[in-house]
């Protein structure tokens, strides 16, 4: 049931991994009354067999768009974790009348025109051993790491099997096709940042958010003690954040 207050979250999901990456906090959000999109991009989930060379950033924006547009979604808070932020930017430059708010969780912020490369140099190295394979276009997920690193931050073995189920290859052109931002329209919309400061990888840093955000309000920066994939981790206390988002 939703409230005459309810909001619509359309939830994207990072590199590697799927819609399911947001099951724990899909019901928590439904349970509040509001309508809660996760679906899983290109390459990725039920759309896994179409992983190929020629998906990229683009693809991905695409599926977004294609959500919001074939329901019609207006008004939504558009969430991206990690490499979504790349992804949730460019929906917001392609369709900012349907956007209300975007929440960054762990995520690369872009300027026009970057690639994850600009934003994320350390995946260079990802490319590289990829380049160096039988198959130079896809990059497997990253290893697990000694504690804290863990699985993208997952240190719990149940959870970090529970996790293996849903990650799968990545496309380099996803980490190599510069993103579009050139609407000034998307400047309007509201964002929110949540960095997760449980662990933090070796060689991995986090562009400061300005003080201010491009509509000229304070910027909203939350921070969560949790691994990146804090979907996984502190479920509740995400949600809690995403629910004073906007």
């Amino acid at each position: 049931m939703t409230t005459p207050h309810a909001k619509t979250y359309v939830l994207v999901h990072g590199a590697w991994h799927n819609g399911r990456a947001w099951d724990r906090v899909v019901p928590l959000l439904t349970r509040a009354g509001h309508r809660v999109f996760a679906s899983s991009l290109t390459g990725h989930g039920e759309k896994e067999h179409l992983l190929g060379p020629d998906v990229g950033l683009d693809t991905h924006v695409a599926d977004v768009v294609a959500v919001l547009v074939e329901d019609d979604l207006t008004d939504v808070t558009l969430v991206g974790h990690s490499y979504a932020g790349m992804v949730i930017s460019a929906v917001a430059n392609q369709v900012p009348d349907r956007i209300a708010g975007l929440v960054y969780v762990d995520a690369l912020v872009p300027a026009d025109g970057e690639t994850v490369l600009d934003v994320m140099p350390l995946t260079q190295h990802l490319i590289d051993a990829a380049a160096a394979s039988d198959a130079p276009w896809r990059i497997p997920p990253m290893p697990e790491g000694p504690a804290p690193m863990g699985l993208f931050g997952v240190t719990d073995p149940v959870d970090m099997a529970w996790l293996r189920t849903m990650l799968s290859d990545e496309s380099v052109r996803c980490f190599q096709q510069p993103v579009r931002l050139d609407n000034p329209a998307m400047d309007t919309i509201p964002r929110t940042h949540i960095h997760c400061v449980g662990s933090t990888a070796p060689g991995v840093t986090r562009r400061p958010v300005p003080p201010v955000q491009p509509n000229g309000t304070p910027s909203q920066v939350w921070e969560l003690r949790s691994g990146h994939d804090c979907m996984v981790t502190a479920p509740e206390e995400l949600t809690e954040l995403l629910l004073k988002s906007g």
